[in-house]
């Protein structure tokens, strides 16, 4: 795979107040530069939701009402996550869930492209019993060593996310491919209609 034909890229992952649908509580993105993670110009954000974080929420970030009370509202650090996704392709593990809820939050953000690496393993490891990111941390076994925070925070997911599409890239010969196999439908960057759940 040739990394200079990438498109600009972030690796995106956010947290929620578990609340349906759910306010934001944690943010990251991580540039992915000459087929590595950029972490020098990264962003993380933490943000205190409207509603409550519910328990089972705080039990699985660990970011509790306590820890967001004094961070700032969604208003106060929109416009710098707006800023640094701009129109790049974004990534995510099970991407339609942070895209939809990034695209709540940000009605006028429009990526150029969505992949998923959920959808992109399936197609690049079949066979697998699960396709979680632990799953895929097991199988991959990236390098997380410099991966900031600990599992269920957005910037260690949005690091390990980036490190397993890094990884399935060297399976493709070109960002076509990779993009043709890692792009759920209906999402940006897809020429396929979404599926839609028919009585028939």
């Amino acid at each position: 795979m040739n990394f200079s034909s990438w498109p600009p890229l972030l690796v995106v992952d956010v947290e929620g107040n578990g609340t349906n649908p759910p306010d934001l509580v944690e943010v990251a993105a991580l540039p992915v530069r000459d087929g590595r993670p950029d972490t020098s110009t990264a962003g993380a954000w933490l943000t205190r939701p409207r509603r409550p974080v519910t328990p089972f929420a705080a039990r699985v970030h660990g970011l509790t009402n306590a820890r967001l009370e004094n961070e700032p509202g969604w208003a106060a650090i929109a416009d710098q996550v707006h800023t640094l996704l701009g129109t790049s392709w974004i990534c995510a593990h099970h991407a339609h869930v942070d895209y939809r809820v990034l695209k709540a939050h940000m009605p006028q953000w429009e990526p150029a492209g969505v992949l998923d690496t959920l959808r992109l393993a399936k197609a690049t490891y079949p066979g697998l019993s699960k396709y979680s990111l632990d799953a895929l941390i097991e199988h991959v076994q990236p390098d997380l060593l410099a991966s900031p925070a600990q599992r269920h925070r957005a910037t260690y997911d949005a690091f390990a996310t980036a490190q397993i599409l890094i990884a399935m890239a060297a399976h493709y010969d070109t960002w076509d491919q990779l993009a043709a196999a890692a792009v759920p439908p209906g999402l940006p960057g897809s020429p396929e209609p979404e599926e839609e759940a028919t009585l028939w």
